[in-house]
């Protein structure tokens, strides 16, 4: 959901001011082994003379962020000169490209890391601000952020009214920059700066609110096993991924060929994946996760953990963090196989429908293009009570997609489910690491794990008659009836998926803490509603199960295990075949380069005379490719040719194997006669021939021109003696620059007279 627009709302508008643009993400502020959910907003300012500033509003919320009342301004971080936000990787993490984003955000006067959720919102929220320093010009002023002022100062504060937030002052001064900056005199003596000596709101908006509403600081972290490791993306990679351009008609060439060729340079091999659900109705872990995540079996490669219900409190729906979050993913990290170290991928939580990724420590430099999504289609079909969540990525050369759905509840509701799993299916998009390439769909991967409840139902059985082939272990009589199996079968959902064999009795629903089946007023009937469904190639199912031994829900979790076959790629035989591929471009491309071959190159036209027409020709005969030429300008010239000389036709098509004939024509006239008198000029010019695509022919022009008196001043002719044919160049030339001068001199004596 786009929380700025709540955030907008808390921003004031002046005279000559204008937000022209806002940009919010939510991300986690780090302090030691506190995390605080914070709301980072860019607020662009117009100024009055037309320049514009920018700031860093940072805010506390209690809920995810809908209105203005729901966010709280805590700091205000202009973006000075010598402010500097860079994504960082925390010392000890693994890299894994796509997991969470690290950023180091210091001033002069502070110094605040962030984790921010990978994604396409996050990385436009980093190219902005990256815009905005980018924008401070060194030969401007130093910004002054004078509409920053009414955020310093807190109104008249009514009797009886709550208490204002107590905000710490700090030691020190604000930044010279700051000194004297606002209108009417005023200064920041009489600022509070909080604990980081930053600007704060002393508004209504920061009043004292009861402890249970104030942002969550989560449990330290620290205590988690050092199996798991959160991992970021290193800093040249996001730069990388953030400048990546458009892939050029080449590159989309060699990107197809290559997919075309995968088999000549992957081989199959298998990775063990460990795909678990769970409802747990609310409750907080009571007993260890061992027996479902890692008992009895291999250590997995990667493990696929989701829960559904993880907080049904009212204000889980509201608030955007709940403790739970924290409690079942340290209960998932401390219940992974002890055999092995892993890492956490991705986290990600809509209410209660959380999805977790970890992957062994070997495997985690091969894991690439990690995106998460969310889905709701609860209350009004877009609230996060149902729906699903998601996390796509790359494993080597194989996409892999994993969906956790919780469906509409309700033994009649099974085409609200439907519906649902359409939703999931139809809304649930991945932005690509290209923004030109279109979103990723569920579909558009090779492997898809669907897990989660998913609600279906046993129907035409009345709760006794489930209860007795339960106990005579007819499942197989009893997943005739099963509605999903019915659904399936009609095609109205997961079409092409498959779902192992259930030898496992019902999951739902029992009595919280034993074995026995819901013995409250509803009596439920027992279902199979905690589902593992696959679809793709070299998938083989190991196991199915449901484990009885945990009693902390009223569900029982399911966990299947996997044997998936990924494409790996042998290093060696990709580099042949894209070597092979680029050979086979350059020379399909060589051979559609547009190639001609000229009858003459040289031309000499003997004794040119005045107003005397005389004509060279020429023959273009053209290879197997369709090609265009044309005579183009040298560097510097305004024609292609000179003025006493013309090329007909000096454009056109040549079809393959055609030829064409070109006239060269020299003409001289009255325009170009008299600097070829003079022996200014000379007949002499090189042309260019110019193919599209292809390469660029030089002809030469030269020739003799016969001076005449035509073109010729006549003044200049009074002083020969002899005819101008007769007389030497040299000669004529020094006859035309005397005149010239005396003409001049005359010139400018009769203006000073």
């Amino acid at each position: 959901m786009d929380q700025s627009v709540a955030i907008q709302e808390t921003l004031a508008e002046g005279e000559y001011c204008i937000i022209i643009s806002f940009l919010a993400v939510q991300g986690v502020l780090c302090e030691g082994d506190s995390r605080q959910s914070r709301l980072l907003g860019l607020v662009r300012y117009r100024l009055e003379h037309g320049g514009q500033e920018h700031a860093l509003f940072l805010y506390t919320h209690r809920r995810m962020a809908i209105t203005g009342d729901d966010v709280s301004l805590d700091q205000i971080v202009p973006v000075s000169r010598d402010f500097t936000l860079e994504e960082v990787s925390p010392d000890g993490e693994l890299y894994i490209l796509g997991s969470d984003v690290t950023v180091q955000l210091d001033t002069a006067e502070l110094s605040l890391l962030f984790r921010l959720p990978f994604g396409s919102h996050t990385r436009m929220f980093l190219q902005e601000v990256t815009k905005a320093c980018v924008g401070l010009d060194p030969a401007t002023r130093d910004p002054e952020f004078q509409w920053l002022s009414r955020y310093r100062c807190a109104p008249p504060q009514e009797a009886g009214s709550p208490a204002l937030r107590d905000w710490n002052s700090a030691p020190g001064t604000w930044p010279a920059w700051w000194r004297g900056a606002l209108p009417g005199g005023s200064n920041f003596n009489n600022s509070r700066l909080n604990e980081k000596g930053l600007l704060v709101d002393q508004s209504s908006r920061g009043q004292d609110k009861p402890e249970s509403l104030l942002p969550r600081q989560n449990k330290s972290k620290s205590e988690i096993t050092d199996m798991v490791r959160s991992s970021t993306i290193t800093v040249s990679n996001k730069a990388h991924m953030l400048s990546m351009q458009k892939f050029g008609l080449r590159d989309t060439i060699v990107k197809s060929h290559l997919i075309q060729k995968e088999e000549d340079y992957t081989y199959v091999q298998n990775f063990r994946f460990f795909v678990g659900t769970y409802n747990v109705n609310g409750q907080s872990p009571k007993e260890c996760l061992r027996p479902w995540l890692s008992h009895g079996i291999q250590a997995p490669d990667v493990y696929c953990v989701g829960f559904q219900e993880l907080d049904l409190s009212k204000e889980a729906f509201f608030f955007h963090d709940t403790p739970k979050e924290e409690e079942w993913f340290k209960a998932v990290s401390e219940g992974l196989h002890p055999d092995a170290k892993y890492a956490k991928v991705k986290l990600i939580r809509l209410v209660g429908i959380m999805l977790l990724l970890y992957v062994k420590q070997e495997h985690a430099a091969h894991i690439s293009e990690v995106e998460a999504e969310t889905v709701g289609t609860g209350i009004m079909g877009r609230m996060g009570n149902k729906g699903g969540v998601a996390i796509r990525f790359q494993l080597h050369n194989t996409s892999i997609c994993v969906v956790n759905s919780h469906l509409a509840a309700h033994t009649e509701e099974y085409e609200r489910r439907n519906q649902d799993y359409k939703d999931i299916c139809s809304r649930m998009q991945f932005c690509q690491v290209d923004p030109s390439l279109p979103p990723l769909t569920i579909n558009k991967h090779d492997v898809i794990l669907w897990l989660g409840d998913l609600n279906y139902r046993i129907e035409e059985l009345d709760v006794e008659k489930v209860k007795k082939l339960i106990e005579e272990k007819a499942f197989q009589t009893l997943y005739a009836y099963d509605q999903l199996k019915i659904q399936v079968a009609a095609k109205t959902v997961f079409e092409g998926f498959t779902e192992g064999e259930l030898t496992f009795q019902p999951t739902y629903k029992y009595d919280t803490g034993s074995d026995d089946w819901d013995t409250s007023e509803k009596c439920r009937a027992p279902a199979w509603c905690d589902r593992v469904l696959w679809k793709g190639k070299n998938i083989i199912q190991l196991s199915y199960q449901s484990h009885m031994a945990l009693k902390t829900s009223d569900h029982k979790p399911v966990s299947s295990v996997f044997d998936i076959g990924v494409k790996v790629i042998n290093e060696e035989l990709y580099r042949k075949t894209l070597e092979e591929i680029v050979r086979s471009l350059d020379k399909m491309e060589n051979a559609n380069i547009p190639s001609v071959s000229l009858s003459k190159r040289e031309f000499c036209f003997q004794n040119v005379k005045y107003m005397q027409l005389q004509v060279e020709s020429f023959t273009i005969h053209n290879g197997q490719v369709p090609c265009q030429f044309e005579f183009i300008n040298k560097p510097g010239e305004y024609s292609f040719c000179k003025q006493w000389l013309n090329a007909n036709p000096n454009k056109g098509f040549l079809l393959p194997d055609s030829d064409i004939e070109i006239e060269l024509e020299l003409f001289v006239n009255k325009t170009t006669a008299t600097k070829l008198n003079s022996g200014e000029d000379k007949i002499e010019d090189i042309l260019v021939l110019h193919l599209k695509g292809g390469k660029d022919y030089f002809l030469s022009v030269s020739g003799n021109y016969l001076p005449s008196c035509f073109g010729s001043p006549i003044h200049t002719l009074c002083y020969m003696r002899e005819p101008i044919l007769d007389l030497p160049l040299e000669t004529i030339s020094e006859l035309f620059y005397n005149r010239c001068l005396k003409t001049y001199c005359t010139t400018m004596s009769e203006k000073m007279n």
